[in-house]
C-alpha cells in the first residue's frame, strides 16, 4: 500500500511565544561573538558564529532528474535539467584552528544557480540562487529559541568549560540540561543533550563520505519534507583516503579532500523523503530522527563534482566571501519549524557583519563562474 503524505499546510508552522523578543537577544549575542572572534579566533578575521572553518568550495553541477513521481516533482523539481552550482564543506563548530580541537560535525553548504521565482530574503529576492545548508545528522540539538539563547553561548564558551577537566565538564553538560538555571525541571533538555551526544559519536570519515540532511522540516510544494544529500555508493566506494584521524596533523580534513577531487570526480544523491506522520515524524521537534520505514528517502536530483583543484589559499579565500542560508530558496521550499525560522534572521545578520568587519562585498554570484572559472577543472 502506497503512503499517503502529509499534505503541507501553514498551520503545521506556528511561532513559539515571544519568538522576536528572543531572536532579538540570539541575534545580539551572535553579533557580540563575531565581532570578538576578528581577535579571539587567532585569525584576524570575523568568522562565522557556526562552521566557522570551510574545508574548500568547490563546483558542482546539479540535475534535476526527469520522470519523478509527482508528490517529488515539486517546486524546483518539477522542471527537469541542469544547474551549476558551489558547495562548500566546513566544519560545525564556532571556532577555527586545529581539526583535533573542533569535533566532527560536518556542513555541506550547496548554492544552485539559474532558479526561477523570488526567494524568501526580502533584501535579495532576484538573485536566482538557492541554497541548502546541511549537517552530517538527522537529528539536531536544538528546538526552540529559548535553548538557542543557552546553548548558543555553551558553545561558544565550551572550551573555556573543558579546559578545566572533569569538573568543567561536568558544568557544562549540567548547564545545558538545565539551561543554565532558565528551565523548569519538567522542561529540561534531555531530548537535546541525547541527540547532541549521538551527534559526537558520528565517526571522522573523508567529508565526501558523509550523508547531508537539512537541519529542520522543509516544505516540499503541497507536502512537507526533510531533504538529504548522500554519496553516490559507487562513487564513495573509489574513495581512497577513506578514514580521517584529525590528531594526525593540525590539518586533515582539506587534505584529504583536496587530493580526492585532483584524482577523480565525485557524485552525490539529492534525495526527498517525505513527511507521513506527523507525530512520527515531527515539524518542531529536530530531536527525533524521520523513520525510514515510514518513508523513504527518494533521489529527486544528482551532484556532480567533476575532477577538479581546490588547493590554492584563493579557493579558501573565495569560500569565505561566499554567503549561505537556508531561506535562500523558493517560497515551495521554506524552512519549517522554530529552529529553522530562527535561521534566516540569525544569517543575515551574521553574514553582514562578518562581511562589513572583513571588508568583503558581499553581493551573491549570478554564476558559479564568478566564483571558481571552469578552468579550475581538471580534464
Amino acid at each position: 500500500m502506497a503512503p499517503r503524505f502529509v499534505p503541507y499546510t501553514p498551520d503545521v508552522d506556528v511561532a513559539e511565544p515571544h519568538f522576536d523578543e528572543k531572536l532579538k537577544t540570539v541575534i545580539e549575542k551572535t553579533e557580540s561573538y563575531i565581532a570578538e572572534s576578528v581577535t579571539a579566533e587567532g585569525t584576524g578575521r570575523a568568522v562565522r558564529d557556526a562552521h566557522a572553518k570551510g574545508y574548500g568550495v568547490v563546483r558542482g553541477e546539479v540535475e534535476i532528474l526527469d520522470g519523478l513521481p509527482a508528490e517529488y516533482a515539486q517546486g524546483i523539481y518539477a522542471t527537469p535539467g541542469r544547474h551549476d552550482a558551489l558547495i562548500r564543506f566546513s566544519n560545525g563548530s564556532p571556532h577555527a584552528g586545529a581539526d583535533a580541537r573542533l569535533g566532527t560535525a560536518i556542513g555541506l553548504a550547496l548554492k544552485m544557480f539559474d532558479i526561477d521565482g523570488p526567494t524568501l530574503l526580502d533584501d535579495e529576492p532576484d538573485t536566482r540562487t538557492f541554497d541548502y545548508a546541511n549537517i552530517n545528522g538527522p537529528i539536531f540539538f536544538c528546538n526552540t529559541v529559548d535553548h538557542y539563547l543557552f546553548i548558543q553561548e555553551l558553545f561558544l564558551e565550551a572550551p573555556t568549560y573543558f579546559a578545566q577537566g572533569r569538573p568543567g565538564a561536568h558544568r557544562f553538560f549540567s548547564d545545558f540540561i538545565t539551561g543554565k538555571g532558565t528551565l523548569d525541571q519538567a522542561d529540561w533538555a534531555w531530548d537535546e543533550l541525547l541527540a547532541m551526544m549521538r551527534l559526537k559519536q558520528i565517526p571522522a570519515v573523508n567529508v565526501l563520505l558523509s550523508s547531508y540532511w537539512t537541519m529542520g522540516a522543509v516544505r516540499h510544494g503541497d507536502y512537507i519534507a526533510k531533504v538529504r544529500i548522500a554519496p553516490d555508493p559507487v562513487f564513495a566506494d573509489a574513495v581512497v583516503r577513506r578514514s580521517i584521524d584529525p590528531g594526525a596533523a593540525a590539518e586533515v580534513i582539506r587534505p584529504a579532500l583536496v587530493a580526492e577531487l585532483q584524482e577523480r570526480p565525485y557524485e552525490f544523491d539529492i534525495q526527498v523523503q517525505l513527511c507521513t506522520d506527523l507525530q512520527r515524524m515531527p515539524v518542531q521537534d529536530v530531536t527525533v530522527e524521520w523513520p525510514e520505514t515510514l518513508s523513504p528517502s527518494v533521489t529527486v536530483a544528482k551532484l556532480r563534482l567533476p575532477q577538479q583543484d581546490i588547493s590554492g589559499e584563493d579557493n579558501l579565500e573565495k569560500m569565505d566571501a561566499l554567503s549561505f542560508t537556508p531561506w535562500r530558496v523558493t517560497a515551495d521550499h521554506a524552512p519549517l519549524g522554530n529552529i529553522m525560522r530562527a535561521r534566516k534572521e540569525v544569517y543575515r545578520h551574521s553574514s553582514l557583519l562578518r562581511h562589513q568587519l572583513n571588508q568583503q562585498a558581499r553581493a551573491e554570484p549570478r554564476s558559479a563562474d564568478d566564483v571558481l572559472p571552469a578552468a579550475h577543472q581538471v580534464s
